[in-house]
């Protein structure tokens, strides 16, 4: 199967989820400097999710790069990894309305959004690898051991647990994989130029 579609819907539901994240910010009550500062939270809660979505929107791109073929593993994989990316307004929302801020149950909720989305690259990435030659294929060679995801779920899984009594150092840790991440990811680049 062609890979194109699958790369087609997957931006066009990225660019939806975003979206929708952005219309979830409303207007500060008044047209002061103050005003707008208090919601700060929302704002930076609403970069943090935007970074992660961009970043997977980022590394979807590059992976597809590498591979020829999908299967319809690969979609139902891709669909998967697509619903849990959709978690995101509503996590993110549910993030900055809940009082206080950050409340444990919302942050809990976030870092499983983030778990899940992580472990359904994990998956995606694993559906590629395996319908485009197995170990032998390139992105499987591009990947390595892939050290970087597999740290990120662990860091998400910890976070998740520091949530039920520390809310606001899980948002520290989730911020922290972001950062890891943001530096672009160049195992998939190095290999295209080879």
């Amino acid at each position: 199967m062609e890979k194109g579609r699958l790369e087609a819907f997957t931006d066009g539901v990225i660019a939806v989820v975003i979206t929708v994240m952005v219309l979830e910010l409303k207007v500060p009550s008044e047209a002061t400097w103050p005003s707008l500062l208090e919601e700060g939270s929302v704002f930076l809660s609403y970069i943090l999710s935007f970074i992660y979505v961009g970043i997977y929107w980022n590394n979807h791109h590059h992976m597809l790069q590498l591979i020829k073929r999908i299967n319809g593993k690969v979609m139902w994989a891709n669909l998967f990894f697509l619903f849990c990316l959709s978690l995101f307004p509503f996590s993110t929302a549910w993030l900055n309305h809940a009082q206080p801020r950050p409340a444990s149950v919302p942050t809990i909720f976030y870092g499983v959004t983030l778990l899940l989305t992580a472990l359904s690259w994990e998956l995606l990435a694993r559906t590629l690898i395996s319908a485009n030659g197995g170990t032998t294929s390139d992105l499987r060679q591009a990947l390595g051991s892939d050290r970087k995801t597999k740290a990120s779920i662990a860091i998400e899984a910890v976070a998740v647990a520091f949530a039920f009594r520390y809310p606001i150092v899980s948002c520290v840790l989730f911020a922290a994989v972001a950062a890891l991440w943001f530096v672009p990811d160049r195992r998939i680049e190095q290999k295209l130029g080879s």
